[in-house]
């Protein structure tokens, strides 16, 4: 009888102890620089985690912000480890151990300094170009949020007085705030540079050529990764597994951002269609996935979507 009651109190404290998990990983924290890619990516996400019960958290923080909540466990996750521009803080942060690399989920990717195509057929066509036409610029490089690792990299160009540089102004603001900035140049056929990058729907809405010359500070194709808190696929299994699954291509990411500009911002919504039109990609993303109760994953995520 003795043995019999222990051996229930024990199920009852493994059973508690399983709830305290699900709930604990019941809310996946997910983080957004304000980059249009990643908050397609972290759409696509939310919308499979809800179908399977889970509930996905955005919070939209700077980059030096993001690494910082994983090291200290308050982001689970981040979708948007772009390399190498991201160099610096994957040194910091993952390869001294306090942030772990989960996943690469992207490749092709580029992300440098971008000209309007008539100011490249006008002779801009590498980094060593612009401070022939430096009054023509304004002397003005744009560039996106503030501590971006992407800004760094051109505010060392400036201190350093690379490619005759080093009296330039970096502009740094938002994504928004710095295509609004690249959409009235191009409507008036001024000179501007600034930050660009693919995917993204800007190499749609206008005509722009990346610029050859800035290998050391920006790398050639690029590829992102996904990145975790210590500790989160011990804790969290199931949705590490889904993490660990999802990859993206440039044409999915392009497609999803320009639905989501066309459908008046709404990126849950232009997933959700996306994952209706290209059902898929659901089969490897969920492979040894199951629902949050332990249900098998896929046949619930094409029946909720």
């Amino acid at each position: 009888m003795k043995h019999g009651i222990i051996a229930t109190f024990t199920l009852a404290l493994v059973s508690l102890s399983a709830q305290a998990e699900d709930q604990a990983c019941g809310t996946v924290r997910l983080a957004d620089p304000g980059w249009s890619d990643i908050a397609a990516t972290n759409a696509l996400t939310g919308a499979v985690l809800g179908a399977l019960g889970y509930t996905s958290k955005v919070e939209t923080l700077a980059v030096p912000i993001i690494y910082g909540g994983m090291r200290n466990g308050q982001v689970d996750a981040f979708l948007g480890n772009w390399m190498p521009a991201q160099q610096a803080h994957y040194d910091q942060f993952v390869k001294t151990g306090q942030v772990t690399e989960l996943a690469q989920n992207l490749v092709g990717t580029e992300f440098t300094l971008a000209v309007p195509t008539y100011v490249w057929e006008g002779g801009v066509k590498s980094f060593a170009d612009l401070a022939k036409h430096a009054d023509q610029f304004g002397k003005k490089i744009y560039g996106i949020g503030a501590g971006a690792p992407a800004n760094q990299s051109l505010q060392k160009i400036i201190q350093d007085n690379e490619f005759g540089l080093g009296s330039w102004q970096l502009v740094e603001s938002s994504e928004q705030a710095m295509l609004s900035q690249v959409g009235r140049a191009v409507k008036r056929d001024k000179w501007v540079v600034f930050l660009g990058w693919t995917p993204h729907p800007m190499n749609v809405d206008y005509p722009i050529k990346y610029l050859t010359g800035g290998d050391k500070y920006f790398g050639t194709a690029g590829t992102v990764n996904t990145l975790t808190r210590n500790g989160y696929a011990e804790q969290c299994p199931n949705p590490a597994r889904l993490l660990t699954n999802m990859k993206f291509t440039l044409d999915m990411e392009n497609a999803v951002m320009s639905a989501a500009r066309d459908k008046g911002g709404s990126y849950d919504a232009a997933a959700k269609a996306w994952l209706k039109a290209h059902p898929q990609v659901l089969e490897p993303w969920l492979q040894g996935v199951t629902t949050r109760d332990g249900q098998p994953g896929l046949p619930a995520v094409q029946q909720a979507l």
